[in-house]
Order: C-alpha cells, then sequence, then structure tokens
C-alpha cells in the first residue's frame, strides 16, 4: 500500500452518506471509502460534519515490534501527552491487548503524561498488517451549541448540511473568499464562523438579516450582513452557497430562481447551489457547468435537497 501522510475516519447516518462522499470528493478529490480515507491532504478535521479523526503518520512497520524500536529511535520527548488506540475498519485487536500496546507507546516517549488534559495525543492504529504510529487530532464538536441559536427558521437546513455546504465550497481552504448569498437566519454562517473561515452573508430581507445578525452576536462572531438584492452586490467571492427559496415562506419561481443563480455568477466563478427541486435545466440556462452533485433526504421526514457544484463557464 503506498504511503500517505494522513488518515482520515469518518462518522455519519444513512440519510448523510451521499452528502459525505460529495464533501469528500470536492476537499479530498476521491471517495471515503467504509468511514476511512488515506490521503496527502491536510484538513482540520472540525471543518466537517463527518470527519471523525486526522491521524497524522510518523512512522509505519508491518512488525509492531520494529515499530516501538523506531519510535524508541525518533527520541521523541514530551510533557502532558497521552497515547490512545485508534480501532480502523477490520482490526480484530482485543481491548486488553489494545491497553497492552498503549503502555508499551507510553514507554517509547520520554515524559510525563496527562490523560486528563493532554497538550498531545499519540496514537497507533493497524490496517491490513501494517502498524502506524502518530498524532490524532480530534473533531471538535463545540458547534453543536448552535442548535440552541436564538433564532430560528422551520425550513431552514439543518446544521450538519450546512457545515458540508462550507467546506464543499471552500474544499477545506480557510483562505477561501464564500458567499451565504441569501443567508436566512445565519445557519450556514454561523458554521463557517466558527470553523475560522472567511464568509460574509446577504439577503433581500431585512427581518432575516437582523436575525442573522444577532445569531453571529449571540456567539461572538464577526463577519458581514448586507441587506442587499443579490444583482447589487459588487464584492467578489471565490465561492457562492445558495440555499434557493423553497416556496414556503418566500416566493420563489423559475425567473426569481434564474435571476439569482445568474446574479451570484457575475461575483462569484464557483457555486454550490442548493434546491429541494430539479432545477438542472435552469442551472444550465445561467451558462453555468455541474461538476458534482448529490442529494440529501432530511432525517426522518419525506423532505430532500439537491446539492449542485457548479462552475462558471469560461468565454475563452
Amino acid at each position: 500500500m503506498p504511503h500517505y501522510n494522513y488518515i482520515y475516519s469518518f462518522k455519519y447516518d444513512t440519510h448523510n452518506v451521499n452528502l459525505c462522499k460529495l464533501e469528500s470528493r470536492q476537499i479530498f478529490g476521491e471517495e471515503e471509502q467504509d468511514k476511512l480515507l488515506f490521503s496527502n491532504v491536510k484538513v482540520d478535521p472540525s471543518i466537517s460534519p463527518f470527519i471523525k479523526n486526522r491521524f497524522e503518520v510518523i512512522l509505519w512497520s508491518d512488525d509492531y515490534s520494529q515499530m516501538l524500536d523506531n519510535i524508541r529511535e525518533a527520541n521523541i520527548q514530551m510533557d502532558g501527552f497521552k497515547a490512545e488506540y485508534l480501532v480502523l475498519d477490520g482490526d480484530t485487536t482485543g481491548y486488553q491487548d489494545r491497553l497492552t500496546k498503549l503502555k508499551d507507546i507510553g514507554y517509547c516517549i520520554e515524559g510525563d503524561p496527562d490523560y486528563i488534559n493532554p497538550l498531545l495525543t499519540y496514537s497507533i492504529c493497524k490496517y491490513e498488517n501494517t502498524w502506524y504510529f502518530g498524532i490524532l487530532i480530534k473533531h471538535n464538536g463545540d458547534w453543536f451549541k448552535h442548535k440552541n441559536k436564538p433564532h430560528s427558521f422551520s425550513s431552514a437546513i439543518n446544521m450538519d448540511i450546512a457545515k458540508a455546504l462550507v467546506s464543499i465550497a471552500s474544499k477545506g481552504n480557510k483562505e477561501k473568499r464564500l458567499l451565504d448569498a441569501g443567508c436566512g437566519v445565519g445557519t450556514v454562517m454561523l458554521e463557517a464562523c466558527i470553523a475560522g473561515f472567511n464568509i460574509e452573508g446577504c439577503d433581500i430581507h431585512w427581518k432575516a438579516c437582523v436575525a442573522t445578525r444577532k445569531n453571529l452576536a449571540h456567539y461572538n462572531y464577526s463577519a458581514n450582513v448586507y441587506r442587499t438584492d443579490l444583482k447589487d452586490m459588487t464584492s467578489s467571492y471565490d465561492t457562492a452557497i445558495i440555499d434557493l427559496p423553497y416556496n414556503l415562506y418566500t416566493h420563489s419561481d423559475d425567473v426569481n430562481t434564474v435571476h439569482i443563480i445568474e446574479s451570484a455568477a457575475k461575483i462569484a466563478p464557483r457555486m454550490v447551489i442548493v434546491s429541494s427541486s430539479d432545477i438542472k435545466p435552469l442551472i444550465d440556462q445561467s451558462g453555468l457547468s455541474i461538476s458534482d452533485f448529490c442529494t440529501v433526504e432530511k432525517k426522518g421526514k419525506k423532505f430532500s435537497r439537491n446539492i449542485w457544484v457548479c462552475e462558471k463557464i469560461s468565454e475563452n
């Protein structure tokens, strides 16, 4: 098996399989398989609702004893570390054996461990008869606090979808400039802000802008929210995220949909478009190329959303 710098493990429900694979394709250029992905692409696991851990490979060996010798030779000196065993798919190592191996790792590192508040977590794992030693970076679940945001909306997208839209739009790159076009109550903006992305929002409805600003302020996030028609936006962005109206509380028709898409295309060469209906003909009509797509069902409800990743067709 080729050597990779990182091992990512994933966690998702059945209804989110397609969304996770879309996100994986956009970030890593390939799909995770069986909730596991070996890659040389480095991303913060907390940008995704599905990435559980990032294992940074330091050493590997087909022989466990040889790996221990290699760790000793590395002469690692670290106070405040913790050792943790990462169980991957297909690893049948028993619990007691895993504990023994963690002690082995601990004895190979010079320093005082801290099991409660470690500064760094070293880890071992086994996959297809190869042992790996490295640093384990875990997903930070602080974003779950957004469930209690002061302003919400019944038809707003789920937090996990919102978080995935941000990672898909940015491809995991926090230097990209993002726009939440039609920001609603700011569900997408909250997930972008907590993950450290550069995002701005706009909405034509003043009540939506006020709700978004209040939600952002509630968590001490700072991001611009403009009350304006999308066609009047003049700043440039790398990607626009467009969660189209669902005709529930906001009027939507083909003319309005094309207006929104074409307005976004003037300020962003790339778009991630969400709709409850099939708008592929309208996307084609707007002169965009669809590079990726998936459908996500809302958990527990007979309601689905289609997600298109689109690129502006070059005029050259």
